[in-house]
């Protein structure tokens, strides 16, 4: 019965639906993955970050997500860093590595006002392990009859406009339609990595000087699957505690909460409540997230460089 599950769990993220890429409820604090033009605007400060997802606890072969990344302005228009991001689908079923060198040219529109402009260029890895597996045909379908272990490049673009209170991105993080899982035996199985496009956004309302609210959306674009939208309402407290509720239309409903631990470390917790059917088999999706910030010339910052 759990080999069963897996099955069919593997076959829910990777065939089923066309939406590939992994799903965050920390997305606002997480935009160097999605987005190449994500970028502070602050010098001499180094920004790093982690984020672990465990999907659809107690579902055998449920999703595994890890994000890790690191960028940094080098000059008054130019920020670079990098970005990896490691999912695993089915205990090891379906496994899928991302590395990017992420570059973003920021434009000074006046004021407070700018625009990144971004571009990610990496390589994708995936290995799939169907050793174990049990169908109830016979004939084992070719697209699973043997293991596959491919590396391919990819590369990803972004627009990000941001001032203190505001930012709006639009990005497209994997341009390149790999395809994983060829024709055999006049048999096509659908492996090819579909584009993912995103929609964010985000504002800061200033209710006291103790006080602050903070609306994000997220909107997730994919050929052949339904239009995701993510809904989140976070309040700041003395610029230290956050606590927050998001809604993923149709499909989840999340509590959240961070803390500045110190001035330069931000950690936070999430947890998605899932609403669809597939709510009857797991008892929900646990997400931690660490921020740090590292002053590279030791002169300290009046305000956090993140904005959400």
């Amino acid at each position: 019965m759990k080999k069963i599950l897996l099955f069919i769990s593997f076959l829910y993220i990777t065939a089923v639906s066309a939406q590939q890429d992994p799903e965050y409820t920390h997305y606002m604090y997480n935009m160097s993955v999605v987005n190449p033009a994500y970028a502070t605007g602050v010098p001499a400060m180094m920004n790093f970050g982690g984020l672990y997802r465990t999907q659809w606890v107690g579902a055998v072969g449920a999703p595994k997500t890890f994000t890790f990344f690191a960028h940094s302005a080098v000059s008054d228009k130019v920020e670079a860093g990098f970005s990896f991001i490691s999912d695993d689908i089915g205990d090891g079923a379906k496994k899928e590595n991302n590395f990017y060198a992420d570059f973003a040219y920021v434009l000074n529109l006046g004021g407070r006002n700018k625009l990144s402009l971004g571009l990610k260029a990496g390589f994708s890895s995936m290995q799939t392990n169907f050793n174990g597996f049990r169908f109830t045909d016979p004939e084992t379908d070719f697209a699973f009859a043997e293991n596959i272990n491919v590396t391919k490049p990819n590369i990803g673009v972004g627009a990000y406009y941001f001032r203190d209170n505001l930012y709006v991105g639009i990005s497209a993080p994997n341009l390149l339609k790999s395809k994983y899982i060829q024709e055999k035996s006049g048999l096509n199985a659908f492996g090819s990595e579909e584009i993912h496009a995103f929609l964010t956004a985000g504002y800061v309302f200033q209710v006291t000087d103790m006080w602050k609210i903070k609306p994000a959306f997220m909107s997730k674009f994919v050929k052949g699957s339904p239009i995701s939208v993510d809904l989140t309402a976070n309040v700041l407290y003395n610029e230290k505690f956050e606590l927050g509720a998001a809604y993923r239309i149709g499909d989840s409903v999340s509590g959240l909460f961070n803390v500045n631990v110190t001035p330069t470390l931000r950690v936070g917790y999430a947890y998605d409540h899932t609403l669809t059917n597939l709510g009857q088999f797991n008892s929900g999706t646990h997400e931690i997230m660490l921020l740090f910030d590292l002053d590279l010339l030791g002169k300290g910052f009046d305000k956090s460089p993140r904005f959400f």
